[in-house]
């Protein structure tokens, strides 16, 4: 078994590997860049190295600075996790030319499957059935729109090396083809380093199925089942379960048999995923290999109950696979969901900013959370937005996704926006329920999982009074007992009145709704004056910090979370968000139109195209954006003339700030 090893990845992944190794007795070194150095992944660790800049390319893909550490503080060996390194075949080489073993496959078989197009040639000459593609070296955009006309639209444009949606488009129209081509090349470049791409033909309702399959040095090849990644956005998962529903025992079978003749054909080593899309008639065609281990790992460590971590370091110890296939059973159903700071409202816009509160599910046989973050810590712009995974198992398929429901609605995030509304809501849905599941379905059922924003109901409205009026008091009391005379009236914050009691509106503002909430003291408690009538209400804060309310004799339990002005509540798996409204400030302040369009987000500007002067149409691309290893294209949001570009190529913006000006003044 290995002494020590140097986990080359950051986040969940980097924590997950960290804990399985010291279960091992392995001593575990962590690295991070500068934007890391508060992050989880080093708490879980024994040691932990700098090695460089924010930037992914100056940090965690810089394998030379990695290696260096390796070598510096003596490590045995390096895990590259998944993403960054994880399948760069120099880097592998790179590894074991410094005398480290590198927690992976051989480089060759990297190169083999790091490369989509050739790839694919591999496949072919093995019997595993093919999507219809142009995998050529030829770049120029004429041979390009030769083969998508010979293909037939739509067409998807993808990155040679690399996944996870980056560097890949859908286009459906000839006159889209070049800047597909073009947005993509960046993308593939940025991510990846390698700006190769390739064609294939887009199948408009698949579903993405992919076998586990695992390797030892000494020729033995097994596979762990097949898992359903159907459910994506951006062309990336955020649902994935095993085994997969609903398919056809012989489909499923001849499935893990072709991720198994894939691994043979290259002769592979260690964790790997070969991944297919499924048409409704159950045919199914290679899409990837990915030669690392993947997000999605833990549902097959569930229904197998194997762990992949620990396989992966014993293989690469030269040890062999601890059973063969015969060995390997699956039990029960498993689901898991990727938490990502994203807002869905706004096509997953990536989203930064500070956690301020974050509470999982309770983990139990039934019910994990791999997470890498914690309460507090912020969501920046250089990295991927997804932050934990979630993951449950049953006996069935049913009993896992009421699992699921209950793990989501336990679930509260505050201070920065997340998907998890959407993931609850595709938990919910009836055709998730029934299986029917492919790579379009938040498409198909967009109206449904993220609906338009409706009135905070009373209940909401009613505990967000409860808890200012709580915190009031709880400040009333520090002054008290702070004053000369704590027992003066004047501290009284209860309704005391000279022959009567006092009424106070609280004011709050849902969205763009305006709402007034009546206060009357009654003791013990208080009569609230809502929008659908009156309620008696009492609440106290409970030792977790939460609200504990009743209202009207219904006891409810409610995570608060203020910022500024700004309430969060998180109430029976549901968030809400309100602002506390001060008319008089409202009145004070001058309403502004500034003609301009802002970042949505921080990032950096890749291109600009536009300059001052220039008259844009609704809709026309403005300026690129980078962020978080995906490249947002900023549109003019009305017909206008161009009076300002504010920023040029290479520079690094924060969000909200003005971008590109409009109006008839004169250009700069």
């Amino acid at each position: 078994m290995l002494e020590s090893l140097l986990i080359a990845n950051r986040g969940e992944i980097a924590c997950r590997i960290a804990r399985t190794s010291r279960r091992l007795g392995i001593r575990t070194i962590a690295v991070y860049s500068q934007a890391d150095r508060e992050a989880l992944h080093l708490a879980s660790a024994d040691q932990a190295v700098c090695i460089g800049p924010a930037p992914a390319r100056e940090s965690y893909l810089n394998g030379a600075a990695i290696i260096r550490a390796a070598r510096a503080i003596g490590a045995a060996a390096i895990h590259p996790g998944y993403g960054f390194l994880s399948e760069n075949a120099d880097f592998a080489e790179a590894c074991l030319a410094a005398g480290l073993v590198f927690v992976g496959p051989p480089p060759a078989a990297i190169r083999a499957m790091g490369s989509k197009s050739a790839s694919k040639d591999i496949m072919r000459q093995a019997g595993v059935p093919l999507v219809p593609g142009y995998h050529g070296d030829d770049r120029s955009m004429a041979v390009w729109a030769e083969a998508a006309d010979a293909i037939g639209y739509p067409v998807l444009v993808k990155a040679s090396a690399g996944g996870g949606g980056r560097g890949m488009r859908i286009v459906d129209r000839p006159e889209a083809l070049g800047r597909a081509v073009e947005g993509a090349r960046r993308e593939a470049m940025a991510a990846f380093a390698d700006d190769s791409l390739l064609l294939e033909k887009y199948l408009p309702r698949p579903r993405h199925v992919e076998a586990q399959v695992f390797a030892d040095s000494h020729g033995n090849v097994v596979h762990l089942f097949e898992r359903d990644c159907s459910i994506q956005r951006r062309h990336q998962k955020i649902v994935e379960e095993a085994p997969a529903p609903g398919l056809a025992p012989r489909t499923r079978q001849a499935l893990v048999e072709a991720g198994v003749a894939a691994a043979r054909a290259i002769g592979y080593v260690g964790a790997g995923t070969v991944e297919f899309l499924v048409d409704p008639a159950g045919a199914f065609y290679f899409i990837e290999m990915n030669t690392r281990l993947q997000v999605e790992h833990p549902v097959t460590e569930f229904i197998t109950g194997r762990d992949l971590v620990e396989w992966q370091l014993r293989v690469a110890s030269g040890e062999r696979l601890p059973v063969d296939q015969a060995g390997l059973t699956q039990t029960g159903h498993a689901i898991e969901v990727r938490l990502c700071a994203e807002d869905p409202a706004r096509k997953f816009l990536p989203q930064t900013g500070v956690l301020r509160h974050l509470r999982y599910p309770e983990a139990s046989t039934h019910v994990r959370v791999d997470s890498g973050v914690r309460q507090g810590d912020a969501i920046g712009m250089h990295y991927d937005p997804m932050f934990a995974k979630l993951i449950v198992w049953d006996h069935d398929r049913p009993a896992a996704l009421r699992r699921l429901r209950r793990a989501l609605a336990d679930t509260q995030i505050a201070g920065v926006v997340t998907n998890l509304g959407i993931l609850q809501a595709i938990a919910g849905h009836p055709a998730f329920a029934a299986g029917d599941v492919h790579t379009h379905f938040i498409e198909q059922h967009t109206t449904d999982l993220i609906p338009t924003a409706s009135p905070a109901p009373d209940r909401v409205l009613a505990l967000a009074t409860l808890y200012l009026l709580a915190g009031r008091s709880a400040a009333a009391r520090v002054q008290a007992a702070a004053s000369p005379d704590p027992y003066s009236p004047w501290h009284d914050v209860g309704g005391w009145r000279v022959n009567d009691r006092g009424r106070d509106p609280i004011h709050l503002l849902d969205g763009a709704r305006r709402v007034d909430v009546g206060v009357a003291y009654e003791a013990p408690g208080y009569r609230l004056t809502l929008p659908e009538g009156d309620v008696v209400a009492s609440a106290e804060i409970d030792r977790n910090g939460d609200l504990v309310a009743d209202l009207d004799g219904v006891r409810l339990t409610a995570a608060i979370v203020s910022d500024g002005a700004e309430l969060v509540l998180m109430v029976d798996g549901a968030s809400h968000r309100l602002t506390v409204h001060d008319p008089m400030a409202a009145a004070a302040g001058p309403e502004v139109d500034s003609g301009a369009l802002t970042a949505p987000m921080p990032g950096k500007i890749v291109k600009v195209l536009v300059k001052a002067g220039d008259e844009v149409k609704r809709g026309a691309p403005l300026i690129v954006l980078e962020a978080m290893k995906m490249e947002h294209t900023i549109n003019a949001p009305a017909d206008g003339r161009v009076r300002l570009v504010a920023f040029a190529v290479g520079d690094v913006v924060e969000e909200g700030v003005e971008l590109v000006a409009f109006g008839d003044g004169e250009a700069a």
